[in-house]
């Protein structure tokens, strides 16, 4: 057992004293500590300030491994008060532990254990304060208490709150906690979630914890964990020291002590894009992302003359003496924080602005443009928000006509008469002869466009939906099965419905396909743990209405094993194959399923924290749901070899496959390797149409089938650099961009 160690004056750097009386004190002015008996952290005053004679107390780390400028803080009493210099912690006789102020004379912190028969204090070798009886039970414990951090062995459970550091004299907005149902979310204020971790009702979650071993996981009544985050260097034994903080930018992140480095490293973080957290930028503009990936806050619009401090305000207010229109600003989602609720209603890009314009108290709206039609009214001048080139919004700001120093830049303005708007004929054009013009002109336009190609390629954005801000997917838990849970809920394997593929049932009664790994792909070696649950932790956070969603995985010994959700229909290729289901594609639905596909594979190239190729995409890979929706499954497998590929190929590589899919899919033939020449010689002859499946009985639109043979054909080049993205093969299915005539794959 540890010694026990009673607060007192002047000797607090002794473990091994023994016990003291309850009216001993530690003094700021002293400056010495209360180190745990094994030297990894110690109990001390320190400074929180810019001003040197204001102190908080709190709990550090202090191995003689970590430099003293990196012994980074784990708890602190009252969240961050600041006391004079000649301020004390005291142990009271009445055996409560308080924080005297000497600046305002009052005491500013208490533990609240008075009368509670508190004999000792003592700092746990894992960081833990405690406050012990007679018979060295725990009366009161800092672990019970969070401010902002998680140390491994620590649980968050229902009712508590981490609640990051302030950047000024003001509490934090941003708050981790656990709700009565079990769901972890991150908050700003209390209205707005904008991550969360969350499991099935069949999974009741008792407590949040990290794991000395590296991840963050939720957990039931039996310490099991039910959805576990996995942070990068998982199982890594070199790793003495680790902890989760909630940062006071909002993002949730893991750090471990990097002892070569002499670095606290970030190895996990819950918001892949820092400003897809809340109100990242506050009342400074919009967030984009730096070429690093950083966070940069900028005011596209500025601010009015009115205002009478730096805030990037919507620059609109009311009584225009010159009237007013609107600034669009593409590829940017705005979104109103004081307060944080947008009107949303359901229209065209067109009308969201004119709504605005003729409203006199809106300020801003944000059209989407995903299928979703919404329009997001803002009636408050206190705006945010994030832009991207991959993003599918258009705002609106509304200005007065008044006469302005300068015009926002990537910004257009509309007619203050609610003129319509300029429609573009966009077309999908591919490489061809430019006749001798201006130089410098050509030169200028080829920049452009390579900027903004780069950029849309580069920067990654997970969309905004719903009418509560939550700008990525919900992180759902998955769940880790031993190898004798696997055997239960398959019966020892006995239903096969395929290759290392079998059938089992979750013990919610869930159907899943059980999908055994053999080997780690192209080096046929056997897939090692760390390797498995750096994929499971990169992978199992990607969610999308036309992907398989992956239930849970099982890494036992040197097996391997991932679960699926169950889909009946089976796959896409026995559709196409077998007569009886083929004739039940209609056309219609054929159309919808490549569609289907082609956005969720859009989304993985574009949409995820990171680039993620398929790899292996053909129609088995594809699974049909009840309403015959397209699920793909078995994606992101390249990143199981261990290899960084390069995202350049393997998007080419999607796109060619893909390509041969949508003439799998029209022609309702095998996949061979003279699919696409043959068809390309059908369509160049001027029988395209005879192209299509004989086997679908019902009507079909001829342009939609031209359309849809051209970007098959320009996905099938042979020349990859004459591949069109995935992003543009959805636009031109969606008939939203065309798409000229294709010479020969």
């Amino acid at each position: 057992m540890l010694p026990s160690l009673t607060l007192h004056c002047l000797t607090f750097m002794s473990v091994d004293s023994p016990s003291k009386p309850a009216y001993s004190k530690l003094f700021a002015s002293n400056h010495n500590y209360w180190v745990s008996s094994n030297g990894n952290f110690a109990l001390g005053f320190f400074n929180n300030s810019n001003d040197p004679n204001k102190y908080s107390v709190g709990i550090r780390f202090s191995s003689a491994s970590i430099p003293s400028d990196k012994q980074a803080r784990i708890w602190v009493a009252g969240a961050g008060i600041s006391v004079g210099s000649d301020s004390y912690l005291h142990l009271t006789e009445t055996g409560d532990l308080i924080l005297f102020d000497s600046l305002t004379a009052a005491t500013v912190w208490s533990s609240n254990t008075s009368n509670s028969s508190v004999s000792s204090a003592s700092l746990l070798d894992d960081g833990n304060l405690v406050l012990l009886g007679q018979n060295h039970n725990v009366i009161w414990q800092s672990f019970r208490t969070p401010t902002d951090t998680l140390l491994p062995g620590q649980n968050l459970t229902v009712f508590e709150t981490l609640r990051a550091a302030s950047r000024n004299s003001v509490s934090s907005h941003y708050t981790l906690s656990m709700d009565a149902s079990g769901m972890l979310k991150l908050s700003w204020e209390t209205n707005v979630t904008y991550w969360k971790a969350e499991v099935a009702p069949t999974f009741p979650t008792l407590a949040a914890v990290v794991t000395r071993e590296g991840s963050f996981q939720l957990v039931d009544q039996m310490s099991r964990p039910v959805w576990s985050m996995f942070a990068v260097d998982h199982n890594d034994s070199s790793v003495v020291f680790r902890f989760l903080r909630l940062d006071a930018d909002g993002n949730l992140r893991m750090y471990s002590w990097d002892d070569s480095s002499k670095l606290w490293r970030k190895v996990w973080q819950a918001v892949a894009n820092q400003c897809n957290v809340f109100a990242t930028c506050g009342l400074s503009g919009v967030c984009t992302l730096s070429q690093v990936g950083t966070a940069t806050c900028k005011c596209p619009f500025g601010s009015s003359s009115l205002a009478a401090n730096s805030s990037c305000l919507a620059p609109y207010y009311q009584h225009c003496s010159s009237g007013t229109t609107m600034v669009a600003f593409k590829h940017t989602f705005l979104y109103g924080i004081y307060p944080p609720q947008d009107s949303i209603i359901q229209s065209s890009a067109r009308q969201c602005r004119d709504l605005c314009l003729q409203d006199p108290n809106c300020m801003a709206a944000t059209a989407t443009n995903d299928g979703e039609a919404q329009c997001r009214i803002k009636k408050t001048r206190f705006i945010t928000g994030h832009g991207n080139p991959s993003l599918p919004y258009t705002s609106y700001v509304k200005i007065c006509l008044d006469p302005v120093a300068a015009f926002p830049l990537n910004a257009s303005a509309s007619s203050p008469s609610t003129a319509p708007l300029n429609k573009e004929i966009k077309r999908f054009y591919i490489p061809s002869i430019i006749g001798p013009i201006s130089g410098a002109l050509l030169a200028f336009v080829a920049i452009q466009v390579g900027i903004l190609f780069f950029l849309w390629k580069r920067k990654n954005e997970v969309k905004s939906t719903g009418a509560t801000y939550c700008p990525c997917p919900s992180s759902i838990g998955l769940v880790p099965l031993s190898y004798s849970e696997l055997i239960n809920i398959t019966g020892n394997f006995k239903d096969q419905l395929g290759t290392n593929l079998y059938k089992g049932v979750l013990l919610s009664n869930k159907v899943v396909v059980v999908w055994e790994l053999k080997y780690a792909m192209q080096s046929g070696e056997i897939i090692g743990e760390k390797l498995f649950r750096s994929w499971i932790s990169a992978l199992g956070g990607i969610h999308h209405k036309n992907l398989v969603k992956l239930e849970g995985y099982c890494c036992c010994s040197d097996r391997r094993f991932l679960l699926y959700e169950f889909h009946k229909n089976g796959s896409v290729d026995k559709w196409i194959t077998e007569a009886k289901l083929s004739r039940r594609l209609t056309w219609r639905r054929r159309v919808k399923i490549c569609v289907g596909v082609a956005k969720v594979i859009s989304y993985l190239h574009s949409g995820c924290r990171e680039f993620v190729a398929h790899g292996n995409l053909k129609w088995e890979n594809v699974l049909l749901d009840e309403e015959l929706e397209a699920k793909v499954t078995k994606f992101g497998l390249k990143r199981m070899s261990g290899k960084a590929s390069e995202s350049e190929q393997g998007a080419e590589a999607d796109v060619a496959s893909f390509g041969e899919m949508i003439l799998r899919m029209v022609s309702g033939r095998h996949a061979g390797t003279n699919i696409c020449c043959w068809a390309h010689n059908e369509w160049a002859e001027g029988r395209g149409v005879e192209l299509v499946d004989s086997r679908i009985r019902d009507k079909f639109d001829v342009d939609e089938v031209e359309r849809m043979l051209r970007i098959a054909f320009w996905c099938v080049q042979s020349d990859a650099r004459l591949r069109p993205s995935m992003g543009e093969v959805v636009k031109v299915l969606e008939g939203t961009l065309s798409a000229d005539p294709p010479p020969p794959p």
